[in-house]
């Protein structure tokens, strides 16, 4: 039987770069690919559906309450649109036909307006928004922020992601008391992030999650939150959120998804490390390049491999040899948002011991002259 690969042309690939959208995020276990075929082969009331199913996820979670939306990102656009337009009828069908007289800045610290694949700011306008910048850079304090809020400001925006500068940064806590002191609501983006309750628990109005990334669910996002709000989120169905709406299925998998992941055991950060020794051992044997296991830089349980090329040794820049990797027969993607440093990183979780292997067997092969597999 031809496979899909060999049907459409496509490339086999080795995903070292974690659960990253250009790869198709994860790969769901058979419950909830289970679930996925039979929301697809069964009618629902969809609103029922909606209200029933964040119902029993807002249980799970100790939250008021919950929707499954189509993709994290389209959960930040379609939050910022409900803090926005709350009841307001005309304004749930008029967003963009005129200029905005409620609040509708979106304050958040200069440090977390990232581009995550797209911009945040393109989603924050997507949902009627402007986009307002607390502090700089390099720095962002709860006073910073505070003094960013105006008459105008609709909501907080918090993006918890290792996109974002962590240094000299405030925590979601000191933003969630930001907001209570100027009665503003805090929106966390929390998009790959594996706790699904304590933003919730330390304040936060709404936060957002891949359904794909951590909890491993279909392609869907999931927004827990105070029920006022997720009222909010909801009605923009008959809006902006009519353009990114979720399928049946994608609710029923996400939901067991979630189920799924509140109760398995996770792989720890000490497990990743010992799964990655061998590879790492194997590769500090070869010339110009020194591996040595490296932590989340947003402070998750997640140990990663980092590889440090020596470009005047290897003959080539590391952007280069990144890219001869992923043109192999095999596409190999690392972690290179510090290419330029000369640094890359190996994301093992969803990357077999067979996998790595073959990781350094390019490498290898690469540093020698020879053509890749």
């Amino acid at each position: 039987m031809t496979s899909i690969y060999e049907k459409y042309q496509l490339k086999q690939v080795i995903n070292a770069s974690g659960r990253m959208t250009i790869l198709g995020v994860s790969t769901p276990e058979k419950s909830v690919v289970d679930t996925v075929n039979y929301g697809l082969n069964h009618y629902f009331e969809m609103k029922d559906l909606v209200d029933k199913t964040g119902a029993y996820i807002a249980d799970l979670l100790n939250a008021e309450d919950a929707v499954v939306v189509s993709c994290a990102s389209a959960g930040l656009a379609q939050s910022v649109a409900a803090v926005i337009v709350k009841d307001d009828d005309w304004l749930l069908e008029n967003l963009h036909a005129a200029p905005l007289e409620v609040p509708h800045d979106i304050v958040l610290p200069k440090g977390h307006n990232v581009n995550f694949g797209a911009p945040v700011g393109t989603m924050v306008t997507m949902g009627g928004g402007r986009l307002v910048e607390a502090g700089y850079a390099n720095e962002c304090s709860p006073q910073q922020l505070s003094a960013a809020i105006t008459r105008q400001t609709a909501a907080i925006l918090y993006i918890k992601s290792h996109h974002c500068v962590q240094k000299s940064h405030l925590s979601v806590e000191q933003a969630a008391v930001v907001a209570r002191k100027h009665g503003v609501p805090l929106i966390v983006d929390a998009a790959a992030e594996e706790d699904l309750q304590c933003y919730y628990r330390v304040g936060a109005d709404l936060v957002i999650y891949s359904g794909a990334k951590a909890i491993e669910g279909p392609t869907s996002g999931l927004v827990v939150g105070k029920q006022q709000y997720i009222g909010w989120v909801k009605r923009q169905s008959a809006g902006i959120g009519r353009a990114m709406k979720v399928g049946k299925e994608g609710i029923l998998g996400l939901t067991q998804a979630i189920e799924n992941y509140l109760t398995q055991e996770k792989v720890t950060g000490a497990q990743m490390v010992e799964k990655m020794t061998p590879f790492i051992d194997n590769l500090n044997t070869l010339n110009g390049i020194s591996a040595r296991v490296v932590w989340d830089a947003a402070g998750r349980d997640i140990a990663r491999a980092e590889i440090h090329c020596d470009e005047v040794l290897i003959g080539r820049t590391t952007g280069e040899l990144v890219q001869a990797l992923k043109t192999g027969e095999i596409a190999i993607y690392f972690r290179g948002y510090k290419a330029n440093e000369g640094l890359v990183e190996v994301d093992v979780r969803s990357v077999s011991s067979e996998q790595l292997e073959t990781i350094y067997i390019c490498i290898k092969a690469l540093l020698s002259g020879e053509k890749i597999a």
